[in-house]
């Protein structure tokens, strides 16, 4: 290996509309959210299929919010302190974070070494009276297996909300995942399926929910709802309006250039979605055979965010060796999102359980990395992780 060549986690996609939306921001002198970041609203609501989309400052401040909302239904709170919320040992930390802060007990259960999703048979033994919520995280844009969720859930009043900052675009049984739940958020993030620098989106059909997210993006306060909302009778003064305080908020605010950028990323967002698409085919078909590893399996449609590679229990591969050999040729690559978070120092602030076994996300944890995806083509790239993983195989064995 000459280690010439470079594979990164995520290229640049802006080009001059993104920079002409971004200047057209900056001469208006509107710096803060306003009619651009209402219109990436509305069309990003049309596109997934949702009602209502609510725009925030990042994908972790929609996962804030979603969690937050549930706090402030009336006539009473969807969500309480002490409440249990089932989540994948596998995530990202902001899916886990905002449960800590308003005080709801975790309990992980462990994910499929294939799907890198739940463990359907533990998520079912795990659902109990005490259960009030489910987290489906969509990983590396893949979707979860909907139709197994309802059937574990049933009749019984569990609310079931989605973090789907890593799967834009994925869709199950022809639906947008991000839609499947009580609510659903969007990361826009450099890496992600579209950039507006930094930003995220929560999605819902709700209308009290809606009202309550645009309280408490911006400070709590009443500004804005609309005149006729379901949260409180508002005045026809401006004034008394413009700071009355209703709910205890945060400012995750988006820019109005991220709005702007966004209308222009969502435009090119068919073709991004198609080439991850084309790269996902070739990286299936050089790397599915490969028993030194064990690749996602694809349930629905998934947006393939990235390509994960975990070590097969009779490779003679580590993960060390594979890695080190990616890098010292060039080629970028993580952990599998954070792991086995069960298992991170972080926990010793969480009121936490496990059900179970997480024996997957363990050795996910330990055996288990990814590759980059983006718009570009990148089959001669994937290629080349082929052919640098298969001589370091080679020399293991000499």
């Amino acid at each position: 290996m000459n280690g010439t060549r470079h594979y990164s986690l995520a290229s640049p996609n802006w080009d001059l509309a993104e920079e002409k939306a971004v200047l057209k921001c900056i001469d208006t002198q509107n710096y803060t959210m306003g009619s651009a970041v209402a219109a990436f609203e509305k069309e990003f609501a049309a596109l997934v299929g949702a009602k209502y989309a609510v725009m925030v400052n990042s994908g972790s401040s929609a996962n804030l919010l979603m969690v937050a909302s549930l706090f402030y239904t009336q006539p009473r709170p969807l969500l309480m302190p002490g409440d249990e919320v089932i989540v994948p040992a596998i995530s990202w930390p902001t899916t886990y974070y905002p449960l800590l802060q308003y005080g709801l007990r975790i309990k992980f259960v462990d994910v499929d070494l294939h799907t890198l999703n739940y463990d359907l048979s533990a998520l079912a033994a795990a659902v109990t009276p005490e259960t009030s919520a489910i987290i489906a995280v969509n990983l590396l844009g893949n979707p979860n297996d909907f139709t197994k969720i309802s059937e574990i859930t049933g009749s019984r009043s569990i609310i079931l909300l989605e973090d789907n900052c890593e799967a834009l675009g994925a869709t199950f049984t022809g639906r947008q995942t991000g839609t499947f739940g009580l609510m659903g958020t969007y990361s826009f993030f450099f890496s992600h399926h579209i950039c507006t620098m930094e930003g995220g989106m929560i999605v819902t059909d709700d209308d009290h929910l809606h009202d309550i997210l645009l309280c408490i993006r911006a400070h709590g306060w009443t500004r804005n709802l609309s005149k006729h909302n379901t949260l409180c009778e508002k005045s026809d003064n401006p004034f008394e309006e413009s700071f009355r305080f209703l709910l205890p908020g945060y400012n995750v605010r988006p820019l109005e250039m991220a709005g702007a950028t966004g209308l222009e990323q969502l435009r090119k967002l068919p073709n991004f979605l198609a080439s991850r698409r084309e790269n996902a085919a070739c990286f299936q078909a050089i790397f599915g055979e490969d028993a030194n590893f064990i690749i996602q399996r694809e349930i629905g449609k998934s947006s393939w965010f990235g390509f994960s590679l975990i070590i097969s229990p009779d490779s003679v591969l580590t993960r060390d060796r594979a890695t080190s050999a990616l890098i010292r040729n060039g080629v970028e690559c993580r952990p599998i999102v954070a792991g086995n978070f069960a298992a991170k120092e972080v926990m010793r602030h969480f009121d936490y359980s496990i059900h179970g076994s997480l024996h997957n996300a363990g050795y996910i944890d330990t055996h288990g990395f990814f590759i980059g995806n983006d718009h570009h083509d990148h089959k001669d790239d994937l290629l080349y992780v082929k052919d640098i993983l298969d001589a370091e195989a080679r020399g293991c064995r000499s």
